[in-house]
């Protein structure tokens, strides 16, 4: 056994998931790595012991210090949401991956897995997971005791989901293992093994939303069914805001939501922060995340109060300024990340002079869209068109070098 570290993968069942080779290097180690689970594999060990706790740059700083023969005892495939990828940046290691849980699962339930989307709520937050998951055919999740099953399903049928049957894989590879095939309403009221994976199988049609959803498809503040970004003008705002899978994108005066919830299905890795000041509006909005079947952060709040609580944004859409455009335009221009965007629709003309005033003072260059759009309406056996009230949309970037020219 040479001196670099080896990370080796570990199945439930312990010794018995090794190969003779593997066993022979634990057992010619100094140090053995691990959960106390994996650990517990070997309790005639006569190295020193080390158990994972979370607080790796502390781990990977006495592996640094303290030369020794050592081994690394990881779940399934160190390299598939383990500790194998953070060890192989820090330091020199071997890795040598057993099967991962995701493998295991597929082969019980003997479906191919080459066409499935793979994510994990292990240690994370589920926010946004229905855009993630959306359409998608087959689904393998990562789960752990608060996210785990139950709280899946229950999250799921919360946003009217209906169209996947599931499996339970419990304790893959040990003597206890179980699948378990169900509905969603029997995973919610189910009893598991904490150490579980689940995996959804699409039995019928997602909803599907293009791209520049109908307007009269969004829930909506009545009379005043005037009070959302029209469905052209979110389309080209959309486009302005040059919104990638994974960007943080604030929507400022978000009302019915409508912007929100398009850039939130393209951003469906990122992460969608929305912020409004009428509270019937947001109940609007609530009603449409859920009908959508959008999950992003939404609050209660006249901008720029509140922003603060929001991470710094890839791009931004200000629908409304609320009579703070200076110190809303000065905030989102300062927290803005470098190469970011932001989108504003304007009305008047006296907006669209404040706004550029204020965004060249920032340092920020703009481009100006003057949108007229009319649609068809039906006058008796005939068609007429009637012009929307026409919006200027302003795109703001940072000079490069972050100075005016």
């Amino acid at each position: 056994m040479n001196d670099t570290i080896k990370v080796i993968g570990i199945g439930d069942n312990g010794r018995d998931s090794l190969l003779p080779l593997y066993q022979k290097w634990i057992h010619e180690s100094e140090r053995l790595v691990g959960g106390e689970r994996h650990l517990n594999f070997f309790p005639d060990y006569q190295g020193e012991k080390i158990v994972l706790k979370g607080g790796l740059s502390r781990l990977v700083e006495t592996l640094q210090q303290e030369k020794k023969k050592t081994v690394v005892l990881a779940s399934g495939d160190p390299l598939f949401y383990g500790i194998g990828g953070y060890l192989a940046k820090k330091m020199a290691v071997d890795i040598y991956p057993n099967l991962s849980s995701v493998q295991l699962a597929f082969a019980r339930i003997k479906e191919s897995w080459q066409d499935a989307y793979v994510t994990s709520v292990h240690g994370r937050s589920m926010k946004g997971l229905i855009q993630r998951i959306e359409g998608r055919k087959k689904v393998a999740l990562l789960t752990d005791e608060a996210h785990n099953p139950n709280e899946i399903a229950r999250y799921l049928l919360s946003y009217g989901v209906n169209e996947y049957e599931a499996y339970v894989a419990e304790n893959l590879g040990s003597p206890s293992e179980k699948i378990t095939h169900l509905t969603l309403e029997e995973m919610a009221e189910g009893s598991f093994s904490p150490l579980n994976i689940v995996i959804l199988k699409q039995v019928k049609a997602s909803p599907s939303w293009p791209l520049g959803i109908d307007d009269q498809a969004f829930y909506q503040r009545k009379p005043d069914k005037g009070l959302i970004t029209k469905k052209e003008i979110r389309v080209l705002s959309l486009s302005q805001l040059n919104i990638r899978e994974d960007s943080v994108v604030w929507d400022i005066g978000t009302c019915t939501g409508s912007v929100a919830i398009e850039a939130a299905r393209l951003a469906r890795h990122g992460q969608v922060y929305a912020i409004e000041k009428n509270e019937a509006d947001l109940h609007n909005c609530r009603k449409n995340m859920v009908k959508f079947r959008t999950d992003f952060t939404v609050v209660h709040g006249k901008a720029p109060d509140g922003l603060d609580n929001f991470p710094d944004p890839d791009a931004v859409f200000i629908g409304g300024s609320g009579g703070r455009l200076q110190s809303l335009l000065e905030m989102c221009c300062r927290r803005l990340k470098p190469g970011g965007r932001i989108v504003l629709n304007a009305a008047t003309m006296e907006t669209l002079h404040d706004a550029s005033r204020i965004l060249a003072d920032q340092g920020f260059q703009t481009d100006i869209t003057l949108v007229q759009v009319s649609r068809s309406k039906p006058v008796l056996d005939m068609n007429r068109f009637e012009g929307l009230n026409p919006v200027f949309i302003i795109t703001a970037e940072q000079h490069k070098g972050g100075e005016t020219d």
